[in-house]
C-alpha cells in the first residue's frame, strides 16, 4: 500500500501514508457474519439478532480537563474503523447490514472542536449501510428486528488472555428490553482477528516500513553522551513526520548497558532517561502503528557501531536462533517447538564460546534456556500489540519456566501475523539463583560468565505472515553484523553483497541479498 515519494518532497523516507481502503473493515464484518451463522447452524440456534460492539470514549486525565489523545476501542476498529469517540455500531445477523450510531453533538462542538458531520458523512466515509444517533439505538434495532418479543443482542464480553482483563458489553438506554447474549460473541470474533486478509496484512507492512526505516535513521545518529529518550524521540519524529504514525503500538523501549536486560524498560520508573556510554549495546523495542494495525520491531546494536567480541558472540546466538525460528515456520508448526528451538539454539551457542558446559538436551529438560531467554519467543500482532486469541478456550498456560510466559501455544496457520524475538540476556535475578542450585549449577563456567557480568541483553525481534509453507518477514532492518556496522558508518540500506569473517562456529544460518 505504500507509495515511493519523489526525493525533493520527502528526502528522509521513500514511503508516503497510503490512503486506507474501507473494504478493509467490511470484510472484516462479512468475515464474523459468516463465522457467527456458522456458529448459530451447528448450534440448532436461528440465524438472527444484532451485533452490538460500543466504541471507545473520550477520555480526561484523572479529575482535570485534559483529554488525552484517542484511540479507537480495538475489536470496534477491528469492524467499523471509526477514529471518532462516542460511537455504537451493530450488525444485522440475518442480512449482514451494518449500522453506525454517531453520537449527537451539542452546537458548542463547532466552537471547540469543529464542523458537526451529518450522519451521510459517516455513512459514506465508513462504508456501512445505514446510520443514526445513539439515542435512537433501542428504537432502530427494535423496528429492523421485525419480529415480536425482545430482540436478541450479541454483545462482546470475554478474556483476554494477556492482560487478564475482560473486554465491556455495550451499554445503552432501555439495553434492558433486550435479549443479551454474553457468551457467544468474543470467542468468534477474537478467532477472525487472528487471521488476517490481504488488506490488513498490507497495513501491518506500511506500519514495518516506516518503523524500519525510523529504527536505521536511530542507528544512523547514535552517539555516546546521548540521553536514551533522545533516540526515542528521533524514532517518534520520523515515524509521524514521513509516515503519518500519529500513535505508537507500544511505549518504546530505549535501553542501552545494563537497562539491555529489562525486558520492558521504558516505563514511568524507568523512562529512557540513562546516558549513552562508548561501549554500550542498546536495545531498541519500538513500533509504529498505522490505522490501528502496528509493528514490533527490535534492534540491538553497539552505540559506537562496532561489535565487540562479546557482544559479537551473543548477538550472533541471538541472530542464529531468529534466523533458524523463521526459517522453520510454516502452516502446521507448533509455537511451543518454535519456542524451544530457540532456546536449544541460544544454549547450544553459548556452549559453543564456554559460558555454560553439559549436555544440551538435559539443559533443556532442566529448563536452563529459561535463565537466558526468560520471556516468550514472539506473539500475536495485529491491531494490538499482544493481538488477541493465543489461547482458545480449553487450552492451559503452561506451567513451566520461559513456556508460562508464551502469549500462545498454538499451531502456527496461514494467515497469521507473530513476532519471533529471542534473546538472550544476563539478569541477576536469574542468575544467582541457577548459579546457587545444585542441580543447575554444575551447567555454568562461573569464569566464563563473569566475562558478561553487567552485559545487559540482546534481543532481535522481527514481525512474519504466515503462508502454507513458510512465512515472509515484514520488517526490513540490517540483521547481520557486517550490515549494521556498515548502515552505522553511513552506508545506504540495503548494501551491496558483502561477508566478512565471524567468530568460529557462531555463523549465520542466512545471507540477506540486496533488493533488486
Amino acid at each position: 500500500m505504500a507509495t515511493a515519494s519523489s526525493p525533493e518532497s520527502c528526502s528522509a523516507s521513500s514511503l508516503s501514508p497510503p490512503v486506507v481502503p474501507m473494504e478493509l473493515h467490511g470484510q472484516n464484518r462479512d468475515k464474523l457474519v459468516r463465522s457467527l451463522r456458522d456458529h448459530l447452524a451447528a448450534t440448532s440456534q436461528p440465524v438472527q439478532g444484532f451485533v452490538l460492539l460500543q466504541g471507545g470514549e473520550d477520555r480526561t486525565r484523572y479529575c482535570t480537563d485534559h483529554l488525552e489523545l484517542f484511540r479507537q476501542e480495538s475489536y470496534f476498529a477491528y469492524l467499523f474503523g471509526v477514529r471518532e469517540p462516542g460511537f455504537y455500531g451493530a450488525i444485522d445477523v440475518a442480512s449482514g447490514h451494518s449500522i453506525l450510531f454517531a453520537p449527537r453533538l451539542s452546537a458548542e462542538y463547532a466552537v471547540w472542536l469543529g464542523e458537526i458531520k451529518p450522519l451521510s458523512y459517516f455513512k459514506e466515509r465508513y462504508m456501512v449501510d445505514m446510520t443514526y444517533y445513539v439515542d435512537e439505538i433501542a428504537e432502530v434495532l427494535y423496528d429492523l428486528g421485525g419480529q415480536s418479543g425482545k430482540q436478541l443482542l450479541f454483545l462482546l464480553h470475554g478474556l483476554n488472555t494477556d492482560s487478564n482483563n475482560f473486554s465491556r458489553p455495550a451499554d445503552f438506554k432501555d439495553i434492558e428490553n433486550f435479549e443479551t447474549d454474553l457468551l457467544t460473541l468474543h470467542p468468534i470474533l477474537t478467532e477472525c482477528r487472528v487471521f488476517k486478509s490481504n488488506l490488513e496484512v498490507d497495513l501491518i507492512q506500511y506500519a514495518n516500513d516506516v518503523s524500519s526505516e525510523a529504527h536505521i535513521e536511530v542507528m544512523r545518529r547514535i552517539v555516546a553522551g546521548m540521553k536514551e529518550y533522545q533516540l526515542e524521540s528521533i524514532f517518534l519524529h520520523h515515524i509521524y513526520m514521513h509516515g503519518g504514525c500519529r500513535h505508537c503500538s507500544y511505549t518504546c523501549i530505549c535501553a542501552t548497558g545494563e537497562n539491555s536486560a529489562v525486558l520492558h524498560y521504558g516505563h514511568a520508573a524507568a523512562p529512557n532517561d540513562r546516558t549513552l556510554k562508548e561501549g554500550d549495546i542498546a536495545l531498541f523495542d519500538m513500533g509504529a502503528e498505522y490505522h490501528f494495525y502496528g509493528s514490533d520491531i527490535t534492534c540491538s546494536f553497539p552505540v559506537n557501531g562496532k561489535f565487540t567480541k562479546h557482544q559479537a558472540v551473543i548477538y550472533n546466538a541471538v541472530l542464529r536462533a531468529h534466523d533458524t525460528v523463521i526459517k522453520s515456520i510454516s502452516s502446521g508448526v507448533s509455537w511451543i517447538d518454535m519456542h524451544k528451538l530457540a532456546e536449544k539454539t541460544i544454549l547450544q551457542s553459548l556452549k559453543t564460546v564456554r559460558i555454560i558446559v553439559g549436555d544440551i538436551d538435559e539443559m533443556m529438560e532442566m529448563r536452563l534456556g529459561a535463565v537466558f531467554l526468560p520471556h516468550g519467543i514472539g506473539h500475536l500482532l495485529g491491531i494490538d500489540t499482544h493481538d488477541p486469541g493465543g489461547y482458545t478456550q480449553g487450552m492451559e498456560r503452561p506451567k513451566v519456566p520461559g513456556l508460562k510466559y508464551l502469549r500462545t501455544i498454538r499451531e502456527l496457520r496461514e494467515g497469521m501475523v507473530i513476532t519471533v524475538e529471542p534473546g538472550c540476556y544476563f539478569i541477576d535475578a536469574l542468575l544467582n539463583p541457577a548459579l546457587e542450585d545444585p542441580t543447575t549449577s554444575r551447567f555454568f563456567n562461573v569464569e566464563e560468565l563473569d566475562r558478561y557480568k553487567n552485559f545487559g541483553g540482546i534481543r532481535i525481534e522481527s514481525d512474519v505472515v504466515v503462508t502454507l509453507n513458510g512465512c515472509r518477514n515484514l520488517t526490513n532492518v540490517p540483521r547481520e553484523i557486517w550490515e549494521i556496522e556498515a548502515v552505522m558508518a553511513g552506508e545506504p540500506w540495503p548494501l551491496k553483497q558483502k561477508q566478512t569473517p565471524l567468530e568460529p562456529g557462531l555463523e549465520p544460518t542466512r545471507t540477506l541479498k540486496p533488493k533488486p
